[in-house]
Order: structure tokens, then sequence, then C-alpha cells
């Protein structure tokens, strides 16, 4: 098992990765002080929780922790206030309180939806993350719990740190390849925004990552999570270093939102943002191999680089003013300067952003 630490100063918090985990969540519980006096509310989802939610459930029991659970569906969809108020309901009537802790058992919907429902229930109770997908290995560190608005992405919020990140790889090894890809492109981004060599390890182990072999995934995730958690340890609430974490995501949440939270996984939608941004960095002057290299990256992973045709160019822009970055009729939006580092930029204008999604949609790319 490898051991990586967020360093808040006294809401520091462990991201324990490794296999196995979930059969031992009782004992972490008790290793972090989770009162066993109040209930545990476990949220996960219909694709999850036939799988891992008795593992869990046994193991706190067994520790001697009351749990109660709430099943949504899977999908982005249920990142919604219904949904919210759905789980909210399941925990009043559970009996939970103040003492109690929310834990979310599932992907990068369940961590956030369950994540927004700890921050808010009583102003706040004990968070667990148990990620069970790759995607998740981003989203579960860092604090950052929403819901979406159908017309933007993570509107609706709040930052809530975690007690700790408890990820067991095991639960990988079932995932669909669609979701194995869009995973990786969250790892793939930490690379590109912060580390060269990383960057260059994905490229190289790309066939060992997509395969799922334990050894290559298991390195992956612990550096995508350590980068994360560099990042997130200097800038918890994105005042500044942290916006660096938004690499693709400007035009990727506004893909996901035109797109009905249904059209694309988040993966796939960042793939595309992250090439738009190479594209945009190309049309402001740097070299041009920054766009190729990125997008012969994502493309190795089997992951989309281009703007599907059929997307209207006006919904795209309408949903990127709804996004949390548009200020003062600009946007601001995060630019590879190079393999490994990047840069935020605040003055990207609406002009260049069409010119770049008329880039993507167009046949030949390199025009």
């Amino acid at each position: 098992m490898r051991t990586l630490t967020v360093d808040l100063g006294d809401r520091s918090y462990p991201i324990y990765i490794g296999e196995g985990l979930l059969h031992k969540s009782g004992d972490y519980f008790q290793q972090h002080q989770l009162t066993t006096k109040s209930p545990v509310l476990i949220v996960s989802d219909e694709n999850i929780a036939p799988k891992y939610l008795h593992v869990v459930e046994s193991s706190l029991q067994a520790s001697g922790y009351r749990t109660v659970s709430s099943v949504v569906k899977a999908g982005e969809k249920s990142k919604s206030l219904d949904v919210f108020e759905e789980v909210m309901t399941v925990a009043i009537e559970g009996g939970l309180d103040r003492k109690s802790t929310v834990v979310a058992l599932g992907g990068g919907v369940v961590g956030d939806l369950a994540g927004f429902v700890a921050a808010s229930f009583m102003r706040g109770v004990h968070f667990v993350q148990m990620p069970t997908t790759i995607l998740a290995h981003d989203s579960s560190v860092g604090g950052k719990v929403a819901v979406n608005h159908r017309l933007a992405k993570n509107m609706i919020g709040a930052f809530h740190q975690p007690t700790m990140v408890l990820y067991d790889v095991d639960t990988l090894r079932t995932l669909p390849e669609r979701d194995v890809r869009s995973g990786l492109s969250e790892m793939i981004k930490h690379g590109l925004i912060w580390d060269e060599k990383f960057a260059d390890w994905c490229r190289d182990n790309a066939e060992r990552l997509l395969a799922l072999d334990r050894e290559a995934l298991t390195y992956g995730l612990t550096e995508g999570c350590s980068i994360k958690a560099k990042v997130v340890s200097s800038d918890e609430t994105e005042q500044g270093l942290r916006a660096i974490l938004n690499l693709g995501h400007t035009i990727g949440h506004a893909l996901e939102a035109i797109g009905g939270y249904g059209e694309f996984l988040h993966g796939e939608a960042i793939s595309i943002g992250m090439a738009a941004s190479a594209l945009l960095a190309v049309n402001r002057g740097r070299d041009r191999s920054i766009y190729e290299e990125t997008t012969a990256l994502l493309r190795k992973f089997g992951l989309p680089t281009t703007i599907p045709g059929h997307l209207n160019d006006d919904d795209i822009i309408s949903a990127m003013l709804h996004d949390k970055k548009f200020k003062e009729n600009k946007i601001v939006f995060v630019l590879p300067v190079r393999i490994g580092e990047v840069e935020i930029v605040s003055d990207m204008t609406l002009d260049e952003v069409r010119k770049v999604i008329t880039q993507l949609k167009g046949e030949d790319q390199h025009v």
C-alpha cells in the first residue's frame, strides 16, 4: 500500500492506495477516530453498490458502526439538486447527526454528490472518499464537491475536505473500457500541467494502463494523486495555482453541459478541451509542437481531440458564459507553455475561442 498526504495543516489527510482496502474500511475508520455512536451514510450508485456496498457495510458493522445507504442512478445526471435532496432525506431519516460520516463509494459523480451532502448536512460532517474509478483519482482529492445546474456544471457546491481517501485499486478491474480511457484522461492531464517525465511515462505505458496492468496502474494513480495533492496543499480554494488543474475544463465542461451530461464522459470532454487549450496556445504564438504532442498523447489512449460537427458553436459559447471562469467578458483559460508546464491566461476573448471551436470541428486541424 502507498500513502500520500494532502498537507492542509490541522485539516491534512491521507490518501491510501492499495489492494483490498474496502475490506478494511472499519479498521481505517477506527484509526481515524470516527465515532461509532453516530450513523454512517454510504452513498453509491446502481453500478457500484451491487459489487462493493456489502463489503464496506460488513467491514464497518464488524467494527461497531451503524450504516444507512443511498443508492443513486449511475451517471452525471445524478449530480442534481433533486438527487441531492433525496440523499439528504435518507440522511435525516437515518438519524445522522453532527458527528456522523458520509462515505462516497463510487466514481466522481458519487464523490461530488456525497461530498456536497457532507458539506451541507448540519453545515458540515465528516466525509470519506472511497473512489472506484480511475477518473476519481483526480476528483476524490482536493475537497471540491458540487452538483450541476442544467445550465452549467459544478455551479452549486463547496470546498469540503475528506477525512481520508481510501483508494482500493481492486475495484478498477471491472471498469468498462470507455470508462478506463476517460479516467486516464485526467491522469494524462497531471503530466501535462506539472511533470513532463510523467507525461512521457504515460505515453510509453499506454498499453499497460489501458490493459489495467496492476503495477503500471498503481504507479500512475500514485503519481497523479501526488501531483494533485501538491497543488491542493499549496492552494486549497483555488486562489491561484490550483487553477492549473482546470486544463481542458473550460471547453470540456461546456461540451458536457450541451451534451446533456450524457453524450460525453467527463474525461472525453476534458480531452477535447485539452486539445483546444493547446491549439489556443498555438494561435497565441506558442510552438505548434505543443498541440501536436498533446493530441498525439491523447489519441494514443483512444481519446477524442475534435469537436463533433453536430454541436452548435453558439451553444458551446453560451455554456461557457455560465462557467465560473468567465469574468468581465473574458474567459480564464489554462494554456500549455510546453509539455509539463502551463500558464493561467485571464484575457482570452470569445473570438479566440470561437476560432478554435471552428478549427477543431474542421476536417483539417492543421489549418
